[in-house]
């Protein structure tokens, strides 16, 4: 069993996190450089245990010492939403790289962990399955490395091969975690009531869980809630979420949006007025501010264009569902969402990426645009009545269409 016992499940959910644009990778001069001085007010638990181990890799560049810091820096990338910090991870692991790629089972199994981590943050889908596939062969990471395998899997909408790898996890974690597992890949495929009540059993048993362990519960919970209608029960579950004390971009984005679709911008405000450094989040109080006038809300989307502005011309296309949404919703530029949103689905399939789609295709007036994501809808049985609205929106006006050509070019009839 994994000696991180909640981090196999968390890993399900932190997938959703990596959206901000990435930072190129960065590889000190030499071990003794310091590559990042936070704040004092931003440093938590996980800034002073990376801080520690940079400190211990100065003196120990061991293999291990180089791993965990890598480690520490990735999980600040995700919970800080922080990109520079997997490029300082990745930076760290390439004193590895060239050893682990002449023969790969000279590096621990946590290498590899680490990489294919590192390689879904990049979108790099089939070689972070590949690294997490050798990661698996290793005990001290095979719970982990599979879990990380399911939300790969969930990403890209390969449901029968999420559920194997949550299948998998039983011979090497409890059963409340392979029961996360299946609930996640069953709350997409068409039993959300029933994972619901299955995650909620299991909320009720994990009491005494780590803290992380139950934020994943809880923030889960308040998906299904939303999309089952229970608008109560599902802000129950955010507020209860967020006295945890734990850092997690994810559910400051979805309780963000909560608040704002409420008409509660004004409160979304409030919780993320510290986090301006995450893009993800910077959307969210960019468009928080343009619904209540707030005057910092140009500045947020102003400084929130040029990163996306600096990330196209960088070739980064790993922040294009946030900036489809941006076009939409702040610069009302149809057709440039629906660019954006097409190239976002080719490489992710989760139904967020598939409701912008939907979006910015209706917007566009291009119904026939959003086929694949409507194709997902049928084939997945996924339970959201928004898409469902916006499945039945996009079908009329796809059959109005031809009507409309129809009778201009017979209006067009001498």
């Amino acid at each position: 069993m994994s000696n991180r016992p909640f981090k196999h499940l968390v890993a399900l959910g932190t997938l959703s996190c990596a959206l901000g644009a990435w930072a190129a990778p960065f590889t000190p001069s030499s071990d003794a450089q310091v590559v990042e001085r936070l704040p004092r007010a931003l440093m938590d638990s996980q800034s002073r245990e990376a801080e520690r181990r940079q400190r211990q890799l100065r003196a120990d560049t061991s293999p291990v010492n180089r791993i965990a810091l890598a480690r520490q820096q990735f999980d600040l990338a995700m919970s800080q939403g922080d990109p520079r910090y997997a490029g300082y991870a990745q930076g760290t692991l390439a004193g590895l790289d060239a050893q682990a790629k002449a023969n790969p089972s000279s590096v621990p199994g946590e290498y590899w962990l680490v990489k294919g981590m590192l390689q879904q943050y990049l979108h790099a889908f089939d070689d972070a399955l590949v690294s997490l596939g050798r990661a698996q062969t290793d005990p001290e990471t095979q719970a982990e490395s599979l879990a990380w395998q399911a939300a790969i899997h969930m990403v890209v909408a390969n449901y029968e091969a999420a559920r194997r790898a949550c299948e998998a996890l039983r011979p090497h974690s409890t059963e409340i975690y392979v029961t996360g597992c299946l609930a996640y890949v069953d709350a997409t495929t068409g039993r959300t009531r029933e994972a619901y009540a299955t995650l909620d059993r299991a909320l009720t048993k994990a009491a005494d869980a780590a803290p992380a362990h139950r934020l994943w519960l809880h923030t889960r919970l308040a998906e299904m809630a939303l999309r089952l209608g229970q608008l109560r029960q599902a802000e129950s579950h955010f507020h209860s979420a967020m006295k945890l004390g734990v850092t997690d971009q994810f559910l400051l984005g979805a309780y963000a949006d909560f608040l704002i679709d409420a008409k509660r911008p004004a409160e979304a405000i409030a919780l993320l007025q510290t986090w301006e450094r995450s893009d993800v989040l910077l959307l969210r109080l960019a468009l928080a501010g343009a619904a209540t006038g707030d005057p910092r809300g140009k500045q947020w989307a102003t400084a929130l264009a040029e990163r996306f502005a600096a990330a196209e011309q960088r070739g980064d296309g790993l922040h294009e569902l946030e900036a489809a949404r941006f076009e939409l919703d702040l610069r009302q530029r149809a057709e440039r969402s629906l660019a954006l949103a097409s190239r976002n689905y080719a490489s992710q399939r989760e139904p967020r990426d598939a409701e912008m789609l939907m979006r910015a295709a209706l917007a566009a007036h291009q119904p026939a645009a959003a086929r694949a994501a409507l194709e997902w809808l049928q084939r997945s049985g996924f339970e959201d009545p928004r898409l469902h609205q916006l499945a039945s929106q996009l079908a009329a006006l796809a059959a109005a269409q031809p009507a409309a050509a129809s009778a201009a070019r017979a209006g067009g009839k001498p």
